[in-house]
């Protein structure tokens, strides 16, 4: 136990290095939405279709997924959803159960919806009460960041409560991931590209080091030939003035827009396809484009999912 306590400690030393700032004032790593309004002028969908995974009788063996979290309800139940389902299909000898870090969503869908959703804390403790021994952690989250950084801190605090603590790693680690990501999020948007179409992804942005992973995306992009695709950020770099003069750079009619996020939340449906002046949207309306926006979370695709399931099945792989 010693051994495994040491081990996130120094990942959390490791990952710590230049972040700072609370996971409510810096969730920009995760690639989910931001704090989202309480009140909303949309349906987002049936809260009853999607399954919390809250649930007791978890066993030996668990399987915690753990997402910053969205309000919109169709959203999460097809890619925060669609995640946990590959993994609970991928690892039938484990309890796969929910966790989101931010209680602000937590709070607003009870309040709208009346559905439970275990924060960290309650989703660990339960753990801990329903006598789970060994426990495999799979963050959700785009990249290294504040997320990750404050969950292996979280995780260090219970070392002593299970037999095995083991933490996956997020989307975006290794240049194989890039590679993956990248081929998939262009096989995506292949109807799209006629030579006349920008195709660009909008991400979250953050302060912190792993911001770098937008400019590693978009490099990846570039070196694959994919001349035409473009990598910009809502709260960080590249920004949306810093797209919109790349695709300028080019002969291109038409811009289509999707975000390069888990989930498709409130940055996605307003900040990129809202209708206000300051949005991706018109920003490249008024600039002449015809644009098209996909709303469509990147956890809803299946093969981000399967990477979400590689990624865990390493760590299940530490579990003796």
């Amino acid at each position: 136990m010693k051994k495994i306590l040491a081990s996130i400690l120094m990942l959390t030393m490791l990952l710590g290095l230049g972040a700072c700032g609370s996971k409510e004032s810096a969730p920009a790593d995760t690639g989910s939405a931001a704090v989202e309004e309480d009140e909303e002028n949309y349906n987002t969908g049936d809260a009853s279709l999607d399954d919390p995974r809250n649930g007791d009788e978890i066993g030996e063996n668990e399987l915690l997924v753990v997402s910053f979290g969205t309000s919109f309800n169709d959203s999460r139940r097809l890619t925060i959803g669609g995640i946990e389902g590959a993994l609970d299909q991928a690892f039938p000898d484990w309890s796969v159960r929910r966790g989101f870090t931010s209680q602000i969503i937590i709070d607003h869908v009870k309040s709208r919806d009346g559905v439970a959703i275990d924060n960290v804390t309650e989703a660990l403790d339960r753990a801990v009460d329903n006598g789970v021994k060994k426990l495999v952690v799979q963050p959700t989250h785009l990249m290294h960041g504040y997320e990750y950084t404050d969950l292996a801190n979280e995780l260090a605090a219970y070392a002593d409560a299970f037999d095995q603590i083991v933490m996956g790693e997020p989307l975006l680690t290794s240049d194989e991931d890039f590679a993956a990501v990248a081929e998939i999020i262009v096989n995506a948007t292949a109807a799209y590209d006629d030579g006349e179409t920008a195709i660009c992804f909008m991400g979250h942005g953050t302060e912190a080091e792993s911001n770098a992973v937008y400019a590693q995306m978009q490099q990846v992009l570039t070196d694959g030939g994919h001349d035409n695709y473009f990598i910009g950020t809502v709260e960080a770099e590249p920004s949306v003035e810093d797209v919109l003069a790349m695709v300028q750079a080019g002969n291109y009619k038409r811009v289509v827009l999707r975000p390069l996020m888990i989930v498709a939340g409130d940055h996605a449906n307003n900040d990129m396809a809202g209708d206000e002046e300051d949005s991706w949207k018109s920003i490249f309306e008024a600039a002449g484009y015809e644009v098209e926006c996909v709303v469509e979370g990147l956890g809803q695709l299946p093969e981000i999912q399967q990477i979400f399931v590689q990624h865990a099945r390493a760590a299940v792989d530490q579990v003796k």
